[in-house]
């Protein structure tokens, strides 16, 4: 799915570092055999992502919404040295096929992975984060940010996906996802601790920074 003309979006993947190969691997898979192969972050925001995660240096990240696992690969680039990453996804047929990528990555003592409704997992979770990545149901993530921000460090990081929504959040009338994007993007707005910036990479990524 491109979300810039074709020739833009040919130039920023020209000038962005190329993916590994078992990235390459993984997303031609998933759009070979998994439902809306579009939701995989892909090359440029998978990129974003490990470059992030390479500024912060996290010792913990949260990721809440796998799919096939490509985001996780690139977050977890990033950690320390026994650092750790925690991923959570309800859809269990995938599952077979993230923790092949996982393996295959070298990741599996990086990468602790969750099958399971996030709302319930959350708050098992005895961890204090430096970055989180919202990019599940879109209907939950205001409640994905309240479970997680007791969580979260001073100067940690939530970012989260598809805030955007494929420029839906401009309409007058909308449905639920779309009103629950703009409802977030609201109370980011308006929390008293939290630094943010919407960056309009692929579908849009709000970056909050707590103060």
């Amino acid at each position: 799915m491109d979300f810039l003309p074709h020739p833009i979006n040919e130039y920023v993947e020209k000038y962005t570092q190329p993916p590994g190969e078992v990235l390459v691997e993984l997303e031609r898979e998933t759009y070979q055999k998994v439902l809306m192969p579009q939701m995989v972050s892909g090359h440029v925001q998978g990129q974003m992502l490990r470059t992030f995660s390479f500024m912060i240096q996290p010792k913990r990240i949260l990721e809440i919404g796998t799919f096939t696992g490509y985001s996780a690969l690139c977050l977890a680039a990033g950690l320390v040295a026994g650092g750790k990453l925690i991923t959570i996804d309800v859809n269990a047929e995938l599952e077979e096929m993230v923790r092949r990528y996982i393996w295959k990555a070298g990741m599996e003592s990086k990468i602790d992975f969750h099958i399971g409704n996030a709302v319930e997992i959350i708050p098992t979770l005895n961890e204090v984060f430096d970055l989180v990545f919202i990019d599940a149901d879109k209907i939950n993530y205001s409640n994905y940010f309240d479970l997680v921000w007791p969580k979260l460090r001073p100067g940690g990081f939530i970012i989260a996906d598809n805030v955007l929504w494929s420029g839906k959040v401009l309409e007058a009338a909308t449905d639920k996802d779309t009103q629950a994007l703009k409802d977030y993007a609201e109370k980011v707005r308006n929390h008293p601790n939290a630094e943010h910036v919407l960056f309009p990479v692929r579908d849009g990524l709000m970056v909050v920074r707590k103060v």
